[in-house]
């Protein structure tokens, strides 16, 4: 009677273990009875659908990427990295060119009275990181996540009203 020693070839440290080198070394492994038993099993309960599949953190998957199969790059406007343009946080900002101390001043001294003024108008493209440390969008809880609505929105002219009409007299 001899010694049979079984030696399992592993992928190399460098390879990853999903990359095609290493599941060719782990398809020559799979031969055995017992391992094709369980995987006629494991095919049996997806085709049951017995088997849930892997879990989704957000309905879209972070993308409004619908029925396309890619989409264009924008880089990140804080800093530089390549997004897709779906994914990206963006928005639009219109400020003026002029500080407002500096606008009364050039008021006073034109020339011209319909002088208008032109504002400065950029769009911004963040990627979620930046968009998150820049406080832009905000992490929420897995209920809130669930939640379609806008969020409130605050403008400088409109401040948020008192309730008067009940109790006060």
């Amino acid at each position: 009677t001899g010694f049979f020693f079984l030696m399992i070839r592993r992928p190399p440290r460098s390879t990853q273990s999903r990359s095609s080198a290493a599941s060719d070394v782990y398809k020559r492994q799979v031969s055995t009875q017992s391992t094709w038993g369980i995987i006629e099993i494991q095919y049996l309960l997806i085709a049951k659908n017995q088997i849930s599949s892997m879990p989704s953190k957000r309905r879209n998957n972070g993308r409004s990427k619908k029925n396309r199969g890619n989409v264009k790059t924008v880089r990140c406007s804080n800093c530089g990295r390549v997004v897709a343009k779906d994914k990206a946080i963006k928005r639009f900002t219109v400020r003026d060119i002029v500080d407002a101390s500096s606008k009364r001043d050039i008021k006073d001294a034109r020339a011209y009275e319909t002088f208008i003024i032109p504002k400065l108008y950029n769009k911004l493209q963040y990627c979620v990181s930046c968009a998150i440390h820049a406080r832009i969008v905000r992490v929420r809880s897995i209920p809130d996540r669930k939640s379609r609505r806008p969020p409130v929105r605050f403008r400088k002219e409109e401040a948020p009203k008192t309730a008067q009409g009940e109790g006060a007299q």
